[in-house]
């Protein structure tokens, strides 16, 4: 096997994503009260591969726009990205009014650094937190993999172009030292069907928890395994990066019989201020919160606007998330 010596594992097409060439946003709606933007009721949401959570959170999050919002003119479409850089540049250029990304993506994007380097977008508003997200480094008991360690030499799936896992991705390899493997730019249901058939060795995601597809995985396979990232490696790791400290627990997972250590980061929603008003991103995040007990996947258990600004980092407020948070008392 021909293996790719790569301490940088940032693919053509994430880095094109985020090369944010200015765009002169064409006219998609009539400018309102709240300011002189080209603003639009006409709604497209970036979520992620059809294999995570993004993908159907923002499906069930379209729906529930629609549905609670008095606007008869509101269409809110959700669509299958790569996830974190592609949603974020797409609302950057005008081609999303919506995404879902990893907070430390959209910092990066704000701050010019990571994959947006010399690339600082500034009409990508921070909406408000949803739920924490881990790293799951994921491998079957037949791989006879039991560690970061092991996984030099080996085919890795590091995620979809255009998503937020290759960042977690290059964290935890270099931690480690792994210089010499072969990544795999695969969405998380292509890279597990993979593991299933032997063309890859291991795959990094960054999940909400539970995730519903390694349960699926597991109860096809009897043979899920989660490697820990621990020790030095994951001081380090949370030492330089946005990443933080998180355990898997037998609580998240049938399959785990102890916990294991990993890092996570936030999920959030971000929105255009370009081309979304303050009144319809007052509307939105109203709905994003009060309306998360009706979402079916367990992430919404954890959606709460109590913690609705935490991750937000350098990502200014949209000015609707900023008024519905006053008035909740949530801001000063």
């Amino acid at each position: 096997m021909q293996l790719t010596s790569r301490r940088r594992v940032r693919g053509a097409a994430a880095v094109a994503a985020a090369v944010l060439i200015p765009l002169s946003l064409a006219a998609c709606g009539e400018s309102d009260e709240s300011g002189g933007g080209d603003y639009t009721s006409d709604l497209t949401m970036g979520t992620g591969s059809t294999g995570g959570v993004y993908y159907p959170l923002g499906q069930e999050y379209a729906n529930l726009f629609v549905g609670n919002i008095d606007n008869d003119d509101l269409d809110v479409s959700a669509v299958e990205t790569g996830a974190s850089v592609e949603n974020i540049a797409k609302i950057s250029r005008g081609e999303l009014q919506l995404g879902i990304s990893q907070t430390n993506t959209a910092i990066d994007a704000v701050n010019g650094e990571g994959e947006f380097e010399d690339s600082a977008v500034d009409n990508v508003a921070f909406m408000g937190k949803l739920y924490p997200e881990a790293a799951q480094v994921i491998t079957l008991e037949s791989t006879g993999i039991d560690s970061i360690e092991d996984l030099e030499g080996k085919r890795i799936a590091i995620g979809p172009p255009g998503g937020g896992t290759r960042q977690a991705a290059e964290a935890i390899l270099d931690a480690y030292g792994i210089e010499d493997f072969k990544p795999l730019e695969e969405g998380f249901d292509d890279a597990r069907s993979k593991l299933q058939d032997g063309n890859a060795d291991a795959s990094i995601e960054i999940l909400g928890v539970p995730a519903s597809g390694l349960e699926e995985l597991d109860a096809t396979t009897g043979e899920v395994k989660l490697i820990p990232i621990e020790g030095k490696e994951l001081d380090d790791i949370v030492d330089n990066t946005q990443f933080e400290e998180y355990e898997l627990t037998p609580e998240h997972y049938d399959f785990l019989d102890e916990p294991v250590q990993t890092i996570s980061v936030f999920a959030a929603m971000y929105g255009s201020t370009d081309q979304i008003s303050e009144d319809l991103g007052y509307e939105l995040t109203r709905v994003m919160y009060e309306n998360a007990g009706d979402l079916t996947l367990a992430q919404g258990e954890l959606i709460s606007k109590d913690e609705a600004t935490l991750g937000q980092g350098d990502v200014p407020l949209h000015p609707g998330t900023e008024r519905y948070l006053k008035e909740q008392g949530l801001l000063d």
